[in-house]
């Protein structure tokens, strides 16, 4: 059976970008928010000293968020990977405890 090219389809279009990339837009914030990673960073060692096997970088988020009375202005669920691969960077024994995925995008 012969294959056929499926062009224009609705929803098989790839975005076009013309802004700073995830990582980028994470850099920025980083730089200007240096105190998220060293909270972040407590907040593992936080888990940890409770026994805890797994950490999530996105249950750490929240908890960051819950204890900033004003929340986080700019705080992007999409720097979870990131800021993860940074804390991993510093602390490689935590490579049991912070599950970190393939990365699909720049």
């Amino acid at each position: 059976m012969p294959s056929t090219v499926q062009v224009g389809l609705p929803g098989l279009d790839f975005p076009h970008r013309d802004g700073p990339t995830i990582t980028e837009q994470f850099r920025a914030f980083d730089a200007q928010h240096p105190w998220v990673y060293r909270a972040l960073e407590r907040l593992v060692e936080e888990r940890l000293a409770a026994g805890a096997e797994r950490v999530g970088m996105k249950a750490l988020f929240e908890a960051l968020r819950w204890r900033q009375p004003h929340g986080i202005k700019g705080l992007n669920n999409n720097y979870t990977a990131l800021y993860a691969r940074r804390l991993l960077a510093a602390h490689p024994e935590w490579a049991s405890v912070i599950e970190v995925r393939r990365r699909r995008s720049p």
